[in-house]
């Protein structure tokens, strides 16, 4: 990609996707090109408010427009992989909101055409760009947190309500939130998965997906590591207020996730001979800092609630903002896009962080049997 020209962006989906619209517009050396909606109305409305003039009804002729670099993918789940798989067969390069696909098969070919390409794929995963992943990150990178120890994420979810390819959806198939922040803190991959099912949802919801739990929990151990991770996945059927999160146990501090929203994480620290500490001494409330100033200027401000644009909507009231993450996203793909660091997620992590949940949706409705983590 060229440094002297924008990177020409298009952005497929307008209801979560139009939040990246003015990140990209501010974004120094891109350009916001064009917007794809299948509605005419929506896609008008949109491309009115934000002053866009490529507007496209039909993704596969937006695919023909050869002035487009890259493409953002915000459609349902059910179209994540045909879309990134044709785009990238097209030249693009290619962010995808998650998961990124349904089936090891859509896997493995998304990760077959970004190599054929030679473009960037990146899984758009929010969690581990959200600044309470960066502040952990930062703890770890810095020796605070000692050996890692164990970790857990978990993502419980009322989806009641949601879109109609939402209801019955096996928990696990849309793990990557409590996932990623696990395998990305020590940049390695899952390799194997036990997982079990647990109660049942009602018997209109398990008609569509022939999926049974209400609560799906998986432990996957790590490639070159003895550390194993715990996660937990829920949908339907379950009183839990939303919780996105995960723990990182450390040998001298561990960070723990609040319970409810609205109150800040536990730095436990271990006592010890050198630094001996009271019972009372060794859990701390943190407050977690904000990470804007890892990104360029102009876009600093889109980590902060208020510079949301649609904040009625059910993945920020739920998700409390993707703990600012957009921007962070942006600035990941857009410098992988220019060759000046690696996609992360790229396509083989984000393949592997999808089917740690995919294998655990298998493990559980084989009553918990061990799943191997395909490698491509």
């Amino acid at each position: 990609m060229a440094n002297d020209r924008p990177i020409r962006v298009a952005i497929i989906g307008l209801g979560f996707g139009a939040e990246f619209i003015p990140i990209y517009q501010n974004y120094p050396g891109a350009e916001m090109a064009a917007i794809c909606r299948r509605d005419p109305k929506g896609l008008d409305e949109c491309g009115d408010r934000y002053g866009i003039k490529g507007r496209y009804a039909d993704y596969r002729e937006l695919l023909k427009d050869p002035s487009i670099d890259a493409v953002h993918i915000n459609s349902p789940i059910p179209d994540h992989a045909w879309m990134s798989i044709e785009a990238l067969e097209a030249g693009k390069h290619v962010a995808c909101t998650v998961p990124m696909g349904t089936s090891i098969d859509e896997c493995r070919k998304i990760v077959e055409a970004q190599r054929a390409s030679g473009k960037v794929y990146m899984m758009m995963e929010t969690v581990v760009y959200s600044r309470e992943y960066l502040f952990v990150k930062e703890l770890h990178d810095k020796g605070e947190l000692g050996r890692i120890q164990f970790l857990r994420g978990s993502h419980q979810q009322d989806m009641d309500g949601w879109p109609d390819y939402w209801p019955g959806l096996p928990p696990m198939w849309y793990a990557t939130h409590c996932v990623s922040p696990c395998l990305a803190l020590l940049g390695k991959h899952a390799e194997s998965v036990v997982c079990h099912g647990s109660g049942r949802i009602r018997e209109d919801l398990i008609a569509r997906y022939g999926s049974p739990f209400a609560i799906e929990t998986a432990t996957f151990k790590i490639k070159g590591s003895d550390v194993v991770a715990e996660v937990t996945r829920s949908l339907f059927d379950t009183a839990r207020q939303y919780r996105e999160s995960f723990d990182a146990t450390g040998s001298v501090k561990s960070f723990e996730w609040q319970q409810v929203e609205g109150e800040d994480p536990v730095i436990h620290t271990k006592s010890s001979t050198e630094h001996p500490l009271s019972e009372a001494e060794i859990p701390k409330r943190v407050k977690v800092p904000d990470y804007a100033r890892l990104l360029p200027e102009g876009i600093r401000r889109f980590t902060q609630p208020a510079a949301i644009q649609d904040a009625e909507h059910l993945s920020f009231l739920q998700g409390g903002g993707h703990g600012g993450s957009h921007p962070h996203l942006v600035h990941a793909f857009l410098s992988a896009v220019r060759g000046d660091r690696p996609a992360m997620p790229d396509a083989e992590t984000s393949a592997n962080w999808t089917m740690v949940g995919l294998c655990a949706h298998e493990s559980a409705m084989k009553g918990g049997e061990r799943v191997e983590i395909p490698t491509f």
